[in-house]
């Protein structure tokens, strides 16, 4: 279990990157969900013992980050935002390098992670000729090689086409069988269909961790459904919280995050709608914004 109390991150400046974070999570796929800039990054370094807190503890399985790094470190498995590669090296070169470096020595472990990702047909290939999205497969394939208790996994999906974030959303889903991954984003969809629980983060804090059945039941009666002409879709947009909008044959299809039933032009015509988790997000956005 991932434990943790009062933690913030208070930078040379004064600002507050995380600020007074507490949050007990057990097994499965966390998604991290929050806008650029709410802190997700800075708190999942925390976890990760890149960087330490101002002030709380955080805790796994009883052993505190801080304290004790290395003992975290050998139950991690971290894919940063930003993670780079060395291009000279082949794929099955750099795998087993840095499975080297978590005391792995198995080359059957290293072509299954290789396999998983989809790479063992370009196992010998120079990374260096790599797509961002195979470097990315690359990257996932390193955090986990160690089979750790723990995975962190910060924006991961950027670079990757659509049957890409298909796949890695498996492997992720696997991966959390009986251990904990923590999983940042900022794009619903990479979250909705693999998480057990969602901590919505924005300004440095958690503003709701629950599951994506509660999260959807606390927005039902806030989302709101109709059908504008385009040259009234750009005034709406202004107006009001939109969460989707799909251009049809008898005008904009529009779905409306507000926790009254909006009238009036260009609002006329809304019906109530059953929330996705997108909208379950604004809602929540919003709500807690105007606390």
């Amino acid at each position: 279990m991932l434990v943790l109390e009062g933690v913030s991150k208070k930078f040379r400046g004064g600002n507050y990157g995380v600020r007074d974070v507490s949050l007990s999570i057990g097994s499965g796929v966390i998604g991290l969900l929050g806008p650029n800039g709410a802190g997700k990054t800075t708190l999942m370094q925390m976890i990760a013992t890149i960087t330490r807190p101002t002030a709380g503890t955080i805790r796994f399985q009883g052993i505190d980050v801080a304290r004790d790094p290395d003992a975290i470190r050998r139950k991690l498995g971290y894919l940063p935002q930003d993670f780079g590669v060395y291009d000279n090296l082949t794929a099955i070169e750099f795998l087993s390098y840095f499975a080297a470096l978590k005391g792995i020595h198995s080359r059957a472990r290293v072509g299954e992670m290789l396999e998983m990702v989809n790479l063992h047909n370009v196992a010998k290939r120079p990374i260096g000729g790599f797509s961002g999205g195979m470097k990315q497969r690359l990257g996932i394939a390193q955090a986990l090689i160690n089979d750790p208790d723990l995975v962190i996994v910060d924006e991961p999906t950027a670079g990757l086409d659509p049957e890409e974030r298909v796949r890695f959303r498996n492997v992720l889903a696997d991966a959390g069988l009986g251990k904990l991954v923590i999983l940042s984003t900022h794009i619903v969809s990479d979250v909705e269909s693999v998480a057990t629980y969602i901590a919505i983060m924005n300004g440095g804090s958690i503003v709701a961790c629950a599951t994506p059945e509660e999260l959807m039941r606390g927005a039902e009666g806030s989302v709101w459904e109709l059908v504008v002409p385009s040259e009234r879709f750009d005034e709406l947009r202004r107006t009001a919280r939109v969460s989707s909008a799909v251009r049809k044959s008898d005008g904009v299809h529009v779905r409306i995050v507000s926790p009254d039933k909006p009238y009036g032009e260009p609002h006329g015509g809304a019906i109530a709608a059953e929330p996705t988790l997108e909208d379950a997000f604004l809602h929540t956005m919003s709500a807690k914004a105007a606390a």
